[in-house]
């Protein structure tokens, strides 16, 4: 494999990344033409390799074809590609490489596999869902494709079950507290809120349209939980007690996975069991 190899490696990597010959030709400091004349069988300057190879996070070796055989490089390129990601596409880019790790930790994984996520966008209807999964006798995956969302979720088997899912935990007492109406929809609503906005039992009461009893008592268990916090404020020459809503990622995952037991997944683009014992040893 020689110089005739880099044009189709640039084309390739190119065209699975959604990426324009204009980016390219930016990045490089040449022309467009010159980035379609390197894809129709021409080769670039050699000076301006290692600025080809840097713009898409691989080697000058791989630009001609060569497998990648240091891996500890190939993290350095990862790491890279997810730094100089534009802020608003760093989830979405981070989203792609899960894509990877996805179907190459699947049986018989193709290395000539690269479609990307959105191609799995088409055809769907906007609140239709496409899965993932793999389960082995080392973990599980999981991973919302396309179209209502998109998600990974990757779980190694803990050393300790007991420890890791069970210990001090009381499951019980909590979805009985989150199973409550109106805990749940205060869930929801201060969701939707600005955080930074302070509150009192008040906003409960008319958001949610109950009385103030029970507006207490929900707050009560909101604090429990620590999805909110309490303080004491002086306003119209009185001590009131306001609170400060605490965001977490846990509660719009735990609807992600409380929607899946729901409603169980029947649509997957790799779906693969092959989990020998149970998910608690």
């Amino acid at each position: 494999m020689g110089t005739e190899m880099i044009g189709k490696t640039i084309a390739t990597l190119r065209k699975e990344r959604g990426i324009k010959q204009e980016e390219i030709a930016s990045f490089v400091h040449v022309s467009a033409q010159a980035v379609s004349k390197w894809e129709n069988g021409g080769v670039p300057d050699i000076e301006l390799l290692p600025k080809i190879a840097e713009f898409f996070g691989v080697s000058v070796d791989f630009l001609f074809g060569r497998s990648i055989t240091d891996y500890t490089d190939l993290k350095t390129a990862l790491t890279k590609k997810l730094i100089e990601a534009p802020r608003n596409m760093k989830i979405k880019e981070a989203l792609e490489l899960c894509w990877i790790i996805e179907k190459s930790i699947m049986p018989y994984a193709d290395e000539k596999d690269t479609g990307r996520l959105d191609e799995y966008e088409n055809g769907l209807k906007e609140n239709e869902q496409i899965y993932s999964s793999m389960l082995n006798n080392e973990g599980f995956t999981r991973m919302g494709i396309a179209n209502r969302l998109q998600y990974f979720l990757l779980v190694q088997d803990p050393k300790d079950f007991d420890a890791a899912y069970f210990d001090g935990i009381n499951y019980t007492q909590f979805f009985k507290d989150l199973s409550d109406k109106d805990v749940f929809d205060a869930c929801v609503m201060l969701n939707k809120r600005d955080y930074k906005k302070a509150f009192t039992a008040n906003l409960l009461v008319k958001n949610l349209s109950i009385k103030k009893e029970k507006a207490e008592e929900v707050l009560k268990i909101l604090t429990k939980y620590r999805f909110i916090r309490s303080m004491q404020i002086e306003m119209d020459d009185e001590t009131q007690t306001a609170y400060n809503f605490v965001p977490t990622p846990s509660f719009p995952a735990l609807l992600i996975f409380a929607r899946e037991t729901i409603e169980k997944p029947d649509r997957f683009a790799y779906y693969c069991e092959n989990r020998g014992k149970p998910y608690f040893e």
